[in-house]
């Protein structure tokens, strides 16, 4: 098939619902996987694509198949099969945003580690789409939970992947499992012969998409990325703005109401900053990039459509506030910098299950994105003052201030004050509303390494949460079973929804592990840890009736797994009577 010369997505013939989001995210020109995708898949053809990671695929898959669904049937139509959980909970989360205006849609990610009963709750309740790695999605075949009777389309998302981690019998039975008549689309970075294989096997005339990647950056931008944790991305990016010499910024985000938002918040904390998207008349569009350009403006929070072309050399840095859909976008987004010679910043808030695309960003661009830490509330201090001490300078130079020093000699005279106890008063009249000093109460987003993994008896992380409002639980996984702090903090921040910086110390044991957690923990998410699985064993959480021991504190006896007055006993003796703390309350 020969390159196909859409230039927009308005020339595709998807549902009026799926051009509506891809207004709403958006999207203008479709990447080179989109646009020879799309056809296709809509007219119901076989698709052998070969893509890397970060070309835009999801979206090359999603929007024909979520074009062709019938809302009517509550059973499965799409099945993605993905290797990891990471990509299907990011598949799944980009299917829920492009079939936003379906009514009823609903799509369900299957993995392993997730709760087997409520998979079992939504499949009953009916889905459109299901996005799964091959294990979870074979379990629920040979439980005849998952009824594939409905089935359109089945797509192989990272095909060679799948088969590098061993699940090429797994995709071979799935695909056995599956209606003869249904549509197949696979997707591969390489096409090694076993992922030919199965094109052969399962697949019928498939058309064949080969994409080279094209991406590259200048050398004149520095590429920095910030893992998004224990802070929200608007209090990060404060302390960007405050701690960075910034002359003119672009704020790139996904959505045109996500423009106005933050900017808006922007704006209340002190920033000149303005929205710049598709939904603005040109005439306003073009006040804002002048205004940008003349230095009256200092940020604009833009989508990638209403950034193209943009041209204002004193923009030096650049924000992905949203990380974006695929590596072309991203290139175009930090050529806005780094103009004319110049250095250029740019920076890239990635959340933790976003990292594949950030792995995508490095090899497409073939540069190193470095990591980085937020500035520290020290810099954010030196800083305000620099630019105060800058204020006072130019003022010194550029204003006639005789009528101010008589007031000063005054003043002086009239109360006995020296001349630096009235400055400090003035300078502080002048920055009260913006503290030189930040508030020592702000709290450092500090990174530290697991300590258990370097042999101590167990772990700390800088979180908001005091000791005093922590409770101390048992897990019944513990060294024994491989198990690191990494694996507990990954478990219960992502399936309990608790934030790890609210997770205190955690003690490793042989059996079991001793883990501090916020005390006001509702019942709900308890019952949730109980039936968590960590390194293949269930957690079943419960009130702790052990205490961490100090690093000198050698105990006497070995203690009880379940001794309920939180002493130790001897081996052999008789166990004190049974009691334990109370469970949560609702």
């Amino acid at each position: 098939m020969t390159e196909d010369k859409l230039t927009t997505f308005a020339d595709l013939a998807l549902a009026p619902e799926i051009h509506r989001v891809i207004n709403d995210v958006g999207y203008e020109t479709p990447s080179p996987i989109q646009a020879r995708s799309i056809p296709p898949l809509l007219e119901g053809r076989d698709l052998l694509g070969q893509a890397q990671t970060g070309t835009g695929k999801t979206a090359a898959f999603a929007l024909p198949l979520l074009s062709r669904l019938d809302l009517n049937k509550r059973k499965p139509q799409i099945l993605v099969l993905t290797p990891t959980r990471e990509l299907a909970l990011q598949v799944s989360e980009a299917i829920r945003t492009y079939a936003r205006y379906l009514p009823g849609f609903q799509v369900l990610p299957v993995y392993g580690g997730q709760s087997m009963s409520q998979q079992l709750r939504q499949l009953h309740r009916g889905v459109h789409a299901v996005v799964g790695t091959p294990g979870r999605i074979q379990d629920h075949l040979r439980r005849g939970t998952l009824d594939l009777t409905e089935l359109a389309c089945v797509v192989l998302d990272e095909a060679d992947e799948m088969l590098r981690m061993g699940f090429v019998d797994d995709v071979e039975q799935i695909l056995k499992d599956t209606p003869a008549g249904r549509q197949t689309a696979l997707f591969s970075a390489t096409m090694p012969k076993a992922v030919l294989n199965i094109a052969r096997r399962h697949m019928k005339d498939p058309l064949e998409i080969h994409i080279k990647a094209k991406t590259a950056t200048v050398d004149t931008i520095v590429q920095r990325f910030w893992q998004v944790k224990g802070m929200h991305k608007l209090d990060a990016l404060t302390r960007i703005l405050e701690a960075e010499e910034i002359e003119g910024m672009l704020v790139f985000v996904r959505t045109k109401i996500a423009t106005v938002e933050l900017s808006e918040k922007l704006e209340s904390r002190g920033f000149s900053c303005a929205a710049l998207n598709g939904d603005m008349t040109q005439v306003l569009r073009e006040k804002t990039v002048e205004r940008l350009k003349a230095g009256t403006l200092d940020i604009v929070v833009a989508t990638d459509v209403a950034a193209r072309g943009l041209d204002v050399k004193r923009i030096s840095h650049v924000i992905n506030y949203d990380i974006p859909y695929d590596t072309e976008a991203y290139v175009h987004r930090i050529g806005r910098t780094g103009r004319a010679g110049r250095i250029g910043q740019a920076i890239l808030f990635v959340a933790p299950r976003e990292r594949r695309m950030l792995a995508a960003i490095e090899r497409a661009t073939r540069q190193p994105i470095t990591a980085m830490s937020l500035p520290s509330r020290r810099d954010i201090s030196n800083r305000r003052t620099d630019i105060f001490k800058e204020q006072i300078a130019e003022a010194m130079e550029a204003q006639d201030l005789e009528f101010f020093e008589e007031l000063i000699d005054s003043y002086q005279h009239q109360y006995d004050v020296g001349l630096r106890r009235i400055a400090a008063t003035l300078a502080f009249l002048v920055q009260k509303d913006r503290p030189l000093q930040v508030d020592v109460g702000a709290i450092e987003e500090v990174t530290t390494p697991d300590e258990d993994s370097g042999g101590a008896p167990y772990s700390r992380r800088e979180r908001v949460t005091s000791d005093a409002n922590l409770t101390r639980y048992r897990i019944e996984v513990g060294r024994a079973h491989g198990v690191e702090p990494k694996h507990i903090v990954g478990a219960i921040a992502n399936e309990a929804n608790i934030n790890s910086r609210d997770i205190g110390q955690i003690k490793i044991l042989n059996d079991h592990c001793l883990v501090d957690l916020p005390s006001n923990m509702p019942s709900a998410t308890f019952r949730l840890l109980q039936k968590v699985w960590i390194c293949g064993q269930q957690l079943q959480i419960s009130p702790a009736d052990e205490r961490f021991p100090t690093k000198t504190e050698k105990p006497k006896y070995k203690s009880s797994p379940r001794n309920g007055d939180g002493k130790f006993f001897k081996p052999g003796g008789k166990k004190p009577p049974r009691s334990r703390p109370p469970r949560p309350k609702s």
